[in-house]
């Protein structure tokens, strides 16, 4: 048979009737064979969305190579071997490698973590098949991934829809289409045999069509698949998204990066021409000039980085169940200052809650939920239909035990066409009573009453709606009893009851979340594609002002709004819209961070600093993510918030800690070089010390910050960065400059050149490792200089610096280095200025923290 060995012709479901289609797709109401559906499997492959493909462990170790700060390591590594300096150029390339390892461990474990995730949410779909064409078809259960156009499917309440699908047959179905739209109200569904123009929203407005990635909320329908995999309208989203910016993380280190590329390029030829011009060493100093640059150069940071960044990915997934796909993502979220987010499926459940009930006066009657509970009752107990609408669960929630006080006698099932559905209940002896309930213009056409008093009751509906409710109209009339089933056509002359107001259920926990969020310096901005009325009264709902609603227009300049002081709602926003407004907001100089889970999201997920998504997102939407909520809990987000913030204010401790201490003892150096008759530190020497100080500074990957650095955002400004390696940079140097002298006027005294030389090394290296300890200690990020707290790990590290400082050079290892014991009267001298140097750093520090917001 032909149509068991090629796939199915393409299809055009906007445009064919029900028939055209099915012959196109070589298909028919009974659906395909067991031989048709693996011949067309085969040719079109899995019912999936397109994946990119897993890096290999090579791929992720070349990938760290990118960082600027590796490359010049790399480069310097490289430079130290061919002037014979191989002790110093093993230790930076293996810190290269380690950096690059634990870099591509850490991402390969979150990917791992992500697809032990996502096995929690594979599905499967009813399906008609048949062994061969002499068999009548059976319905059965088969996995999404192996669905292939041409398949009849059968759809109920609370299914997923498994692919892009034409309906064959439908009765009472509604559908959410808020992972593609951003409408929160279900969409009205049925097959339509001749369809009619799209509107506004394209195919998703079509009634006959329903997309993968949309859930159907009540009714039942049989349908034809007729696009998968990367085909369909699901997966597009994805293969239309662009190449990612820059994040937060790249730009402050790739700024950082190339200010101190400058300084290290330019270091080595200041010693060369220093060397040459003033003591005519040239060449001789070029190990020297080299060592200073490594000097220069914090080579621990793609270790500290990584550790930092891969330690508190890995607590959070472990304590808040948080998957951070891409380690740089942590970071990005201590930074991020604005949150946006869609309403549906974050803020608020997909499911209403009742409000209230009102009474034709517009007060609150609670007869009106009685009635309304007994039509939502009996309609589910004698329409045969499989569930319960959304609206009725939600009647049958709030008004508790109702309608099993009545006999029921029949039920006019919902009809998207008519709007109403219809209970039939026994009434007092020899009658029946018709409880109608709908959208109010539907129900308020068939009441008894005059024009200008449904005039006034459609204006009451109209301002419920308005303040973001959905409204559902209820009515009844009494009938004389009779055996014949009732018709749509007894739904006339009925007496208006009133009106029951729903509001979407709120995301436990939303409020909480979301105040927390405030409380740590993050603003809140809400872009969905709901109603605006709807978007602000969630808002409401939460304890959030939405200031001024926002409707998205397709001229640039919305983010505007978007940006103001307070939390701003931002309606009818298109994918386009939400990825614009995103954009903006990066532009004006905010790190942004954007939590979604629909296809219509995906623009906005990839346009943002960081991309946020919970585990029930759509596919698409969970792979565009840079971390992923395993439950959707908000939470989680704040959480994952301060983790970020205790991650990078570790590494921005790194920095200016070592950066301050590295360039005032390079600005020492070259000073020294110039007024000293010898090197002022012997090149295996300053590799020790670089050594020495590197080690203890991994104690920053296991710091507690203090509660300052933890409540405002956390960036690595490059200027801002500049300005305080500069100052205390200067202060240092000042430090080792005064050393300098006093230890000239001594060194010159002594009678051998070469002990001069040895006690000046000597008391250098105690000096140097003497003052980083004390640098450790008192430039901290976010630690008050009076706060009375543990050492912590880095107090110990420190302390065990300064311990190596002492007893290192009179050891048998210094003399191996060419150090010696300095006498205990420079001690003392040392003891002086240490404090001095000490009281100098608490005064700036403190009148830096001052300054700082």
């Amino acid at each position: 048979m032909a149509s068991e060995a090629a796939p199915a012709r393409p299809a055009r479901p906007e445009a064919d009737t029900a028939l055209q289609l099915l012959r196109r797709l070589d298909s028919g109401p009974r659906g395909l064979t067991d031989t048709e559906a693996a011949a067309r499997l085969a040719a079109t492959g899995e019912n999936t969305p397109p994946r990119p493909p897993t890096a290999s462990w090579v791929r992720r170790c070349l990938r760290g190579l990118r960082d600027p700060f590796t490359a010049v390591l790399l480069t310097l590594g490289v430079v130290s071997a061919l002037v014979d300096s191989y002790g110093t150029a093993a230790v930076i390339l293996a810190l290269v490698a380690v950096s690059c390892v634990l870099r591509a461990a850490g991402e390969r474990r979150a990917d791992r973590a992500l697809a032990a995730l996502r096995e929690l949410v594979a599905g499967t779909a009813t399906v008609l098949r048949r062994a061969d064409d002499a068999e009548e078809p059976h319905a059965r259960e088969v996995p999404v991934a192996e669905l292939v156009p041409g398949d009849v499917v059968r759809l109920g309440p609370g299914d997923l829809v498994p692919a892009d699908v034409r309906l064959l047959r439908a009765r009472g179905l509604t559908v959410h289409q808020a992972a593609l739209t951003g409408e929160s109200a279900p969409a009205a569904k049925a097959a339509v045999d001749v369809p009619g123009p799209p509107g506004d929203d394209g195919p998703f407005d079509q009634p006959h069509l329903c997309f993968q990635g949309s859930g159907v909320a009540s009714g039942s329908a049989t349908a034809v698949v007729v696009a998968t995999g990367p085909r369909t309208r699901f997966a597009t989203a994805q293969k239309d998204s662009g190449r990612r910016e820059a994040s937060a993380f790249d730009r402050s280190v790739h700024g950082i990066s190339w200010v101190l590329i400058r300084f290290m390029l330019l270091t080595p030829p200041l010693v060369l021409m220093a060397g040459a011009a003033l003591r005519g060493r040239g060449l001789e100093t070029l190990p020297f000039a080299v060592a200073v640059a490594v000097g220069l150069t914090p080579e621990m940071l793609p270790v500290i980085v990584t550790t930092c960044l891969s330690r508190g990915a890995t607590l959070l997934a472990r304590t808040h169940r948080v998957v951070v796909r891409r380690l740089p993502a942590l970071h990005d979220l201590g930074a991020v200052d604005v949150l946006c987010l869609d309403k549906t499926g974050t803020l608020t459940q997909d499911r209403p809650v009742v409000e209230r009930a009102l009474g034709p006066d517009g007060r609150d009657d609670p007869d009106v939920l009685r009635w309304a509970a007994v039509g939502a009752w009996w309609t589910l107990q004698l329409a045969e239909l499989p569930a319960p609408d959304a609206l009725d669960e939600a009647l049958l929630t709030a008004a508790g035990a109702a309608g099993e006080e009545y006999d029921g006698i029949g039920a006019i099932a919902f009809d998207p066409a008519r709007r109403i559905a219809t209970a039939v209940v026994a009434g007092p002896p020899g009658t029946h009573v018709l409880v109608t309930r709908g959208a109010a213009e539907d129900v308020l056409e068939r009441c008894d009453l005059d024009p200008a008093e449904r005039r006034r009751l459609l204006a009451l509906a109209a301002h419920e709606a308005d303040t973001g409710l959905r409204v559902l109209a209820v009515a009844t009339a009494r009938r004389p009893a009779r055996t014949r089933p009732r018709t749509p056509a007894d739904e006339h002359g009925l007496t208006f009851r009133g009106l029951v107001t729903f509001r979407d259920a709120l995301a436990p926990g939303a409020a909480e979340a979301l105040r927390a969020l405030t409380g740590l310096g993050v603003s809140v901005r809400i872009l969905t594609g709901d109603h605006p009325g709807t978007a602000a009264r969630a808002c409401r709902d939460l304890g959030l002002d939405p200031g001024e609603v926002t409707v998205a227009t397709a001229r640039p300049g919305t983010a505007g709004a978007a940006a103001g002081g307070n939390p701003t709602v931002v309606a009818r926003c298109t994918p386009e819209d939400k990825a614009r407004i995103v954009t903006e907001l990066r532009a004006a100089g905010h790190t942004v961070g954007f939590l979604g889970d629909g296809v219509n999201d995906v623009p906005a997920l990839r346009a943002a600093d960081v991309g946020i998504a919970p585990l029930t997102a759509v596919d698409v939407a969970r792979e565009s993510a840079d971390v992923v909520l395993a439950e959707k809990d908000l939470t989680a987000i704040g959480y994952a918030v301060t983790a970020g913030r205790h991650s990078s204010a570790n590494i921005a401790s790194y920095l200016r800690v070592t950066l301050s201490s590295n360039l005032g003892n390079v600005i020492a150096m070259l000073a020294a070089g110039l007024l000293l008759p010898f090197l002022p530190m012997l090149p295996a020497q300053v590799l020790v010390q670089n050594l020495c100080f590197d080690a203890a500074q991994l104690a920053f990957a296991h710091d507690h910050p203090g509660a300052a650095a933890l409540r405002r955002p956390t960036v690595l400004r490059p200027r801002a960065f500049l300005r305080f390696i500069t100052g205390f940079g200067a202060l240092n140097a000042v430090a080792d400059l005064a050393t300098f002298g006093v230890l000239a006027l001594a060194v010159h005294s002594g009678p051998a050149a070469v002990h001069d030389e040895a006690l000046f090394h000597s008391a250098w290296f105690t000096e140097n490792l003497l003052t980083q300890a004390l640098v450790m200690l008192l430039l901290r990020t976010g630690r008050r200089i009076a706060e009375g707290r543990r050492p912590g790990p880095v107090g110990r590290a420190a302390a065990a610096l300064a311990v190596v400082g002492l007893l290192l050079p009179p050891s048998p290892l210094g003399a191996c280095l060419g150090l010696t014991g300095p006498p205990p009267a420079y001690h003392l001298l040392l003891a002086a200025l240490l404090g001095l140097y000490a009281l100098a750093l608490v005064a700036a520090k403190a009148r830096h923290d001052r300054r700082q917001p």
